[in-house]
């Protein structure tokens, strides 16, 4: 959805999900290509390339990398479920700010939220019950 603030500056906001990582967006025009994530730049917060890459691959597509200042806050997971709710969040803001970009970003896959999720502990089978599991040897 498209903002404006106090300040009267129009703002593109955009949620992504991945795994346990919600990543709350804002795209801001008229920027010179700045993404900063929980306030440390992307080279600060992501130390590895991958990570970086994913980040930037919804701009890159649009070809819009230099037009759009990025603003992340993003909480819970990983590095690579923050990434890829980084990379969503951005695609949404896209699809409001850049009229005509949702063909190419539905394509790429930007848009589709990735419902893997960790799987839950399994219970251990053929363990004896009523008595301890390891045996210590006696000195």
């Amino acid at each position: 959805m498209a903002k404006t603030t106090a300040k009267k500056k129009l703002q593109y906001w955009g949620t992504g999900r991945r795994k346990k990582a919600i990543a709350r967006v804002r795209l801001i025009p008229a920027g010179d290509g700045a993404i900063t994530v929980n306030g440390k730049t992307l080279d600060e917060y992501f130390g590895l390339d991958t990570m970086k890459f994913i980040v930037r691959q919804p701009l890159e597509l649009l070809e819009v990398s230099a037009k759009y200042d990025v603003i992340v806050n993003v909480t819970g997971g990983g590095f690579t479920g923050q990434a890829g709710a980084i990379r969503q969040g951005i695609a949404r803001a896209l699809l409001i700010a850049e009229d005509g970009s949702r063909a190419a970003l539905k394509k790429a896959g930007f848009l589709t939220r990735d419902s893997r999720m960790k799987g839950e502990k399994k219970k251990r089978k053929n363990v004896p019950t009523g008595r301890s599991f390891f045996v210590r040897d006696e000195p």
